[in-house]
């Protein structure tokens, strides 16, 4: 295969387009993730992880809920349902929870993160103050790590594991490794 090598930061910028006016507008909102039970992961999410549900939405034709997820101001979500789901599909980088119904008590039921083979999606992130004060915390709640600040050879940032295995990286934009 010879030396394989990334992109320059010339090429890369070569490639990129520039943005179209038509998407001036468009907004990166969320990230689906599917889970097999929320009564662990809504309180991993909020408890451990700090979000806000944002609204739930039940589709009882089709056996499922989604749980939106966020880094909002609890006192800001609108009381009014109507309102309020417009308001949470309107936030910034959201978490969408998939549950299917039934299958937080199906032994068999497990869902493929990406971090296995066939590798796929891998990660989401989180920017904390202090990574490691995050991760001290994460011990105190029994959370499992993939990989704490100062192991590997990546020092400063970790990964955990929510109830379902994905994988959330911890890190501080200011002390990012290079």
């Amino acid at each position: 295969m010879g030396d394989v090598t990334g992109l320059s930061n010339a090429e890369a910028d070569e490639l990129c387009q520039k943005q179209d006016a038509a998407t001036k507008d468009f907004l990166f909102q969320q990230t689906m993730y599917r889970i097999k039970d929320p009564r662990k992961s809504l309180p991993f999410y909020t408890g451990v992880l700090g979000m806000t549900l944002l609204v739930k939405l039940d589709f009882p034709e089709a056996k499922f809920s989604l749980y939106f997820m966020g880094y909002e101001n609890p006192a800001d979500v609108p009381k009014d349902p109507k309102e309020r789901r417009s308001w949470a599909m309107s936030r910034k980088a959201t978490v969408e929870l998939t549950h299917n119904w039934g299958t937080e008590t199906d032994p068999d039921q497990s869902y493929h993160t990406g971090n296995s083979d066939p590798r796929g999606f891998g990660h989401i992130g989180l920017m904390v103050p202090d990574v490691y004060a995050a991760c001290k915390r994460f011990e105190e709640h029994g959370v499992e790590f993939v990989k704490k600040p100062d192991d590997g050879r990546m020092k400063g940032l970790a990964f955990i594991r929510d109830p379902d295995g994905y994988w959330i990286e911890i890190f501080n934009a200011f002390t990012v490794p290079n």
